[in-house]
């Protein structure tokens, strides 16, 4: 039995010990362990109050059977929104295409191989493995504040799986197979728009896919402090 990554005790471990997880143990998640942490991150910050956050979280059967619909459709065309927009700045896809390297480097598939490549990114649609899977949506009313209202939920949220001890891997893929998620859901297209898939469970520790070299920007790069 591979021995567990250890959980966080502090915010500065919990952030710097998150990372996307490619490769779960098939450990469940306890529920009450999710219902603490998603009742924690009800006080994420909310512009306005709004709160503007759904989801559904999926586990054993009801998780299998949505896996089973998406491996048997093709992505959704139009798409649910685009996410891959920035690849057309240099700078930004030059970033993009670094970390792919790195990844699928740990992996030995070089880039030729694109059987490999396409099987490792069909195991999206198996969330990596993750026991558990968190699935967001809201309404189309809401705009980018909101979006951006959703984001720090989510963070929130994998925030306090590391103090938990749990990992989890943020799924924007999961977008390209939206009307399905939500029509299995119960919710309504017209209605909602789906954002993203939060895989939840914890990590293979000594899996190279989930120890590589995540490269980062220099903060000076980015950041400008003025008038100190």
């Amino acid at each position: 039995m591979t021995e567990r990554f250890p959980a966080s005790t502090t915010i500065s471990d919990a952030v710097l010990t998150r990372r996307s997880i490619r490769n779960f143990s098939d450990t469940p998640v306890p529920l009450d362990v999710l219902r603490d942490v998603l009742d924690k991150a009800r006080f994420a910050p909310s512009g306005c109050n709004y709160q503007p956050w759904e989801a559904t979280v999926l586990a054993g059967a009801p998780l299998a059977e949505l896996q089973a619909k998406m491996l048997a459709a093709a992505p959704q065309d139009p798409k649910e929104y685009s996410w891959d927009a920035p690849a057309q700045s240099p700078r930004h896809d030059a970033r993009l295409k670094e970390l792919g390297g790195m990844m699928y480097g740990t992996m030995a598939i070089e880039r030729s191989d694109r059987a490999a490549r396409g099987d490792f990114v069909g195991q999206n649609l198996r969330s990596f493995g993750a026991p558990a899977l968190l699935l967001t949506y809201f309404p189309r009313i809401m705009l980018e504040p909101q979006w951006s209202d959703v984001g720090m939920w989510l963070q929130t949220i994998m925030l306090l799986l590391r103090e938990r001890g749990l990992d989890s891997c943020p799924q924007e893929f999961l977008s390209m197979y939206a009307r399905i998620i939500k029509d299995f859901l119960g919710v309504p297209d017209r209605d909602y728009i789906f954002f993203c898939g939060i895989a939840i469970g914890y990590r293979v520790a000594d899996d190279p896919v989930n120890n590589f070299e995540r490269p980062r920007v220099p903060l000076d790069e980015q950041v400008k402090f003025l008038g100190f």
